[in-house]
C-alpha cells in the first residue's frame, strides 16, 4: 500500500504548455516577428536542446540565459537574450493554468490518507508561485524542486532529499507520477522507487525502459493507487 505520492508538476498538474505557448507568443509579437509559428517551432527545438543540458547536470540559470539569444538569432534578431529570459520567467510565474480534473484528482488522494509531496525540475520561484496561484499548494506536504537540491531528474541524486526528510519513506510505500519518461520515469526507477506515467496523449515509448505504470487519464491514476 502506498503512503507517499510524489508529483511532478509540469504537465502533469499544471499546464505548463499552456502559458509556455502564450508566453512565447507574447514575446516573439514584442519583438516585432511576423511568422509567429516559425518563431515558436525555433523557441520550442532550442529549449528542448537546452533541457537536454539540464538534465544531463549542466547549470541550469546559464542555459536558460541563451535560449532566446539563440532563438533571436535564428530569426535574424540581435536580443538581449538575459533580460528577455527576465520577462519570460515573470509570464511563467503567473501561469497558474492547471490540468482539467488536477484538483480533483488531488483531494480523492488527500481523502484517502496518502502523503502528497512535490517532485519537480524547474526554478523555486516559478513552481512555488505557480503551485500557489493555481491553489494547488494546499495538498502538498512539502515541496522538493531542482533549484533548491542542486540536481535535476533524472539524476538519482535528486530523491536524496525526500529520502532524508521522511525516513519511513521506501521503495515500497513510494510511487512518482510525472508526465517525462527520461525524467520523472527514469529518475525514478534510477531511485528504485514505482512509478506511473501519466501519458493522457497515448504517446509511444521510445526508449527501453518501462514505466511501472501507465495511465491516461487521472481516474487511471486514482485506479492505480487504490489497487
Amino acid at each position: 500500500m502506498f503512503k507517499y505520492i510524489i508529483f511532478d508538476l509540469d504537465d502533469t498538474l499544471l499546464d505548463f504548455h499552456r502559458g509556455e505557448i502564450e508566453g512565447i507568443h507574447k514575446i516573439l509579437e514584442q519583438q516585432g516577428i511576423q511568422d509567429i509559428d516559425q518563431g515558436l517551432q525555433t523557441y520550442l527545438s532550442i529549449n528542448k536542446h537546452v533541457w537536454e543540458q539540464i538534465e544531463k547536470g549542466v547549470p541550469s540559470q546559464k542555459l536558460l540565459d541563451t535560449r532566446f539569444s539563440l532563438t533571436f538569432s535564428k530569426l535574424g534578431l540581435t536580443v538581449d537574450g538575459k533580460e528577455i529570459e527576465k520577462k519570460y520567467r515573470s509570464m511563467l510565474n503567473h501561469n497558474f493554468y492547471t490540468i482539467d480534473g488536477a484538483e480533483q484528482l488531488l483531494q480523492v488522494l488527500k481523502n484517502m490518507g496518502l502523503i502528497l509531496l512535490v517532485g519537480t525540475n524547474g526554478v523555486k520561484k516559478t513552481q512555488v508561485d505557480r503551485l500557489t496561484g493555481s491553489g494547488l499548494d494546499k495538498y502538498f506536504d512539502h515541496y522538493f524542486i531542482s533549484d533548491d537540491i542542486g540536481f535535476n531528474k533524472p539524476d538519482i541524486r535528486f530523491f536524496s532529499p525526500i529520502f532524508k526528510k521522511y525516513h519511513d519513506l521506501s521503495t515500497n510505500n513510494a510511487i512518482m507520477i510525472g508526465d517525462s519518461l527520461k525524467s520523472d520515469i527514469l529518475g525514478s526507477r534510477k531511485a528504485g522507487l514505482k512509478n506511473i506515467w501519466f501519458n493522457p496523449n497515448n504517446n509511444a515509448n521510445t526508449f527501453e525502459f518501462k514505466p511501472t505504470f501507465e495511465a491516461h487519464s487521472y481516474k487511471d491514476i486514482e485506479d492505480i493507487l487504490k489497487k
